[in-house]
């Protein structure tokens, strides 16, 4: 009896077996479906992505900002020069790079990434999430003076530029070193609005942040989660993507080749914004200018935290060994006239912002003389923390522009 009994089970547990094997099979050969329609979708994203290149690339918008798929798409490109920056992109004047160089007259078209509040700890996640493929690509960037004499941003801007795929891809990725993680979490961690959007992140920046011997076992232990993640969130973008293309334009730019007349382009914008200015009262700037003492101003100035994302940032350049030039845009001398700081003291930002290039060997343009140049600058009304935030004029863009074609053509550029 127990003979037969065992025989039974036997049969029992083979039958099982056998009923399982399919399903299990099945499974498999679903799973094995779904990841080759999701990596032939992603390759024909990728495809979209380079066709559509030069439609997309003069154009600032939410999408591109906020995700790597048509950021990665430009660092391809030879003919496309990456500029990051923040408000001052946003600018629909034909001589903002990013229209000025629609249609490649000199042989390559600018594409902006940026928009307001937009700062170098932003700019340092995504340039970081695109790793490998900044490597030996030239890019530009775009630096507001305001940044660097205000303690630090604020909670709201950063939320609003965060982009969780560049900051899974900078923490998840294998480009940088874990000692370069260590002090963008430390910096990351110091608005955490941003880190209840992703526990997983939020979890990762603490371990590494923390810096010991089990935080960083317990950090290497989330990497295939991390991994994971960044799949997911590249195909959510590569979606993204997709959507803004079919709904967006539906033609490239047409690319018209020329010889430029800098001399002359430049003193057109000149008088342009001369004219915009011509008859304007800086009366508003008097009434929001309270007078401090150059003490005040040299002490915000050493205590911007904006100068310790700076150089994270140009860590972060050197360790993808991408080959940046910085442009730096001049402090707005007729409102710190008027504030009570003397030329001589602004000088202290000009010498700080040198060094810190040349410590790292990268190509900085500081628009030092035009200081002072009143058609230079749109001198709006204060709007951080009673400190000038002043934009380009269609002058300031024009000499902008003439620095970016030297840049990418590998002239020395000429402020």
């Amino acid at each position: 009896m127990r003979d037969l009994a065992g025989g039974h089970n036997l049969q029992t547990i083979m039958h099982r077996a056998r009923t399982g094997t399919p399903h299990l099979f099945s499974g498999v050969i679903a799973v094995g479906i779904a990841a080759s329609i999701l990596f032939a979708g992603r390759m024909i994203a990728i495809h979209l992505e380079h066709k559509t290149l030069h439609a997309v690339a003069p154009r600032v918008f939410q999408v591109k900002n906020q995700g790597l798929a048509f950021q990665r798409t430009a660092a391809h490109a030879r003919d496309v020069l990456p500029l990051y920056g923040s408000s001052e992109l946003l600018s629909p004047a034909w001589e903002t790079a990013g229209v000025f160089f629609r249609t490649a007259p000199t042989g390559f078209q600018a594409s902006p990434v940026g928009k307001v509040g937009t700062t170098p700890l932003i700019m340092l996640q995504e340039l970081g999430g695109l790793g490998d493929d900044l490597r030996e690509k030239k890019i530009a960037i775009s630096l507001s003076a305001v940044w660097f004499v205000v303690s630090d941003i604020n909670q709201y801007s950063y939320d609003a530029n965060f982009s969780l795929f560049a900051a899974s891809e900078l923490m998840f990725g294998n480009a940088l070193d874990l000692e370069l993680k260590r002090d963008i979490a430390d910096r990351m961690l110091q608005f955490p609005g941003t880190m209840k959007k992703n526990p997983l992140l939020g979890f990762a920046l603490r371990r590494l942040a923390s810096g010991g011997p089990l935080d960083r076992i317990i950090f290497c232990a989330l990497w295939p989660l991390g991994k994971v993640q960044n799949a997911i969130l590249d195909l959510q973008d590569h979606f993204a993507a997709v959507i803004y293309i079919r709904n967006g334009p539906k033609s490239s730019s047409s690319l018209h080749p020329q010889e430029l007349d800098w001399p002359s382009l430049i003193t057109k914008a000149s008088e342009k914004a001369s004219a915009s200015q011509r008859g304007t009262v800086s009366g508003t700037d008097q009434q929001m200018a309270t007078r401090r003492s150059e003490a005040w101003f040299l002490q915000q100035l050493g205590g911007a935290r904006q100068w310790t994302d700076l150089e994270l940032l140009l860590r972060v350049l050197t360790k993808l060994h991408a080959r940046p030039l910085l442009l730096s845009m001049p402090m707005d001398g007729q409102f710190y006239d008027q504030f009570g700081i003397s030329r001589s003291i602004r000088e202290s930002y000009y010498n700080k912002m040198r060094a810190l290039a040349q410590r790292y060997n990268f190509e900085l343009v500081e628009f030092e003389e035009h200081d002072e140049d009143a058609p230079f600058l749109v001198h709006r009304v204060p709007q951080i923390k009673r400190v000038a935030s002043p934009h380009l004029t269609a002058k300031g863009w024009m000499f902008y522009d003439r620095v970016l074609d030297d840049f990418f053509h590998g002239r020395v550029p000429r402020s």
